[in-house]
């Protein structure tokens, strides 16, 4: 029996619950396909600050190291605001992608069949479906750069950096360029090249990379533009390569094009086959606790956790095939739930999952 060793991070907020249900969707998935897991937990974010005093513990650092893949629920809330900006929880998201070297972030934006009417997009435009591949740039970009606060002449002032290196910026767009060979072979690259030094560079970097994969469809979009496009006309794109900050606003973006950002996983990948695994929602401390989080979003990655860390693609179907039979029965949690719909809880729902899994 193959054995993988995944470092569990469930988080502040509803992650500690979403976590839970993805781990009962795991251990479902390995009794039917007849593997095991072995699951370390440990700290990141609020409840690390809590325990230790800092959002990245060493001892979560290692444990991360020694495992096949990371699972992460989310981090952040009210509860730490007070902390000063280098110690606050999501610092510990950037110190982990960092330490890990997660370079590549891969942000699906699909539209499920069943929940087709809660897209706010009218269906004349999303037609037969929406299926977007974002690919965000992790370590680099003006959430690394320097930055600092000031005060010159009386006035306080602030400053952020953009900053790429040319093989930051080369491996990401490779990337892009092999998830766009295995989609539709189109990859557009959302930039600023207009304004922005780095996007220029950015734009001279695919145009070299592009030589290798002549069979891909390449285009270029400012960043203003695309956010437009992906409300008026989201079928257009297949696959997009774009910076960390862009990448960061026009996933959550198009997750709403989708109809709800509880069902939107993700992968930060390295190089070879590890990764963490987590959704793209935030704490949400305001439902914390009440058994109301939609799950499936982090149910969803896990699925990408078995394709692309474990190369486990029946497995990750099953997982997604039972998300798509739950959602046709009606069940809803209460962020997607519509008139006629069964209103489900987490726990409710992590089960409905176990169930089609194990049928």
């Amino acid at each position: 029996m193959e054995n993988y060793k995944i470092t569990v991070l469930k988080g502040d907020g509803i992650g500690p619950e979403i976590v839970d249900e993805c781990i009962k969707v795991l251990d479902a998935a390995g009794k039917k396909f007849d593997f095991a897991f072995d699951y370390d937990y440990q700290l990141l974010g609020g409840c690390a600050i809590d325990a230790t005093g800092v959002p990245f513990p060493k001892e979560t650092e290692t444990a991360c190291k020694t495992s096949d893949a990371v699972l992460l629920g989310a981090v952040g809330g009210p509860k730490w605001d007070s902390q000063p900006g280098n110690n606050r929880p999501e610092k510990g998201l950037l110190a982990i992608r960092e330490a890990l070297g997660l370079f590549a972030n891969l942000r699906p934006a699909k539209i499920f069949a069943p929940l087709k009417s809660a897209s706010p997009i009218k269906e004349e435009i999303i037609g037969d479906g929406l299926d977007i591949l974002i690919v965000r740039e992790l370590t680099g970009g003006i959430y690394f750069g320097d930055r600092g606060t000031y005060e010159e002449n009386g006035v306080v002032g602030a400053y952020d950096t953009e900053r790429y290196t040319v093989p930051e910026i080369k491996r990401i767009v490779k990337a892009g360029f092999e998830y766009a060979m295995k989609r539709g072979k189109k990859l557009t690259c959302v930039d600023k090249a207009n304004v922005l030094d780095s996007s220029r560079l950015w734009r001279k970097v695919m145009e070299e990379v592009s030589k290798d994969y002549p069979e891909v469809e390449v285009s270029y979009m400012y960043v203003d533009n695309c956010a437009m496009q992906l409300v008026r006309n989201p079928g257009q794109f297949d696959t997009i390569v774009t910076s960390n900050i862009f990448g960061d606003i026009l996933s959550d973006e198009a997750s709403m094009v989708s109809g709800s950002i509880g069902m939107l996983a993700s992968a930060s990948l390295a190089e070879g086959t590890f990764g963490l695994y987590e959704p793209i929602h935030g704490s949400a401390p305001d439902i914390a606790g009440q058994n109301k989080a939609n799950p499936l979003a982090t149910i969803l990655s896990v699925a990408m956790m078995l394709r692309y860390s474990f190369d486990l693609d029946a497995e990750a179907e099953a997982v997604e095939n039972a998300v798509i039979k739950v959602l046709d029965a009606g069940f809803r949690t209460g962020d997607i739930f519509q008139p006629g719909d069964t209103l489900v809880g987490t726990k409710e729902m992590g089960d409905k999952i176990v169930e089609m899994i194990l049928a």
